[in-house]
């Protein structure tokens, strides 16, 4: 099956495609066009097509909860799943490097790969068709269970709740080169750790270091 049978979109112009699945590793083993700038411009259009869903279909979320979840689904961790979930990651073209280094199962990359298909579709043929893939691909989820994964506000709210203080996190270190940064950040509760998680970005390792403290303070109970 070939990638545009998968992705239910058929390019017009071949180029845009072939960029799309460029990453710049091989980009630069090869003298290649890469897929960072369509990934910049997918980015921008994937959060605006689901800025403007969600705006519609909750009505009744303010302006933090709508934010909240655009966050979430707006992620490299929700395009990273849709990538595997799909099989679009075996498409993607990465420099012998890359590869040995386990490029192909990146968050970074196979999210960034998400974004540039996104960006092609657009600069092939217009928002609509992008929008329709989004439809497709991100937009036919079930949108709670993104809400149920915010365990940093959950653990606000738990922590207030049962000892009166808040969550505090701290950054214990920061590896890897700027492009794929890695942050080890852990939460105290009363100056108790109560969970310690990494991740790509800080939000990430600090969401994860929240579900752990979240079981400790449940086997607490």
């Amino acid at each position: 099956m070939t990638i545009e049978e998968r992705i239910n979109y058929t390019f017009k112009n071949k180029n845009l495609l072939q960029e799309a699945l460029t990453h710049s590793s091989y980009g630069n083993e090869f003298a290649q066009k890469d897929n960072e700038r369509l990934e910049f411009l997918g980015d921008s259009i994937i959060s605006f097509i689901v800025t403007k869903h969600l705006f519609s279909i909750f009505p009744e979320y303010n302006e933090g909860m709508l934010s909240k979840l655009k966050n979430q689904i707006v992620s490299t961790k929700s395009f990273y799943k849709i990538v595997k979930k799909n099989h679009l990651e075996k498409y993607l073209l990465m420099g012998k490097g890359e590869m040995k280094s386990g490029g192909e199962k990146r968050e970074s990359n196979l999210a960034g790969l998400f974004e540039a298909i996104v960006g092609a579709i657009f600069k092939d043929s217009g928002i609509r068709s992008s929008e329709n893939f989004l439809k497709e691909f991100l937009l036919n989820q079930d949108f709670s269970k993104f809400i149920d994964e915010d365990y940093k506000s959950i653990l606000q709210v738990e922590s207030q709740k049962r000892l009166g203080v808040l969550p505090n996190y701290i950054i214990d270190k920061e590896e890897g080169p700027p492009h794929e940064r890695e942050f080890h950040v852990s939460v105290y509760i009363n100056k108790v750790k109560l969970g310690i998680s990494k991740g790509r970005s800080k939000k990430e390792a600090e969401n994860k270091s929240a579900k752990k403290a979240l079981r400790k303070l449940k086997r607490s109970e």
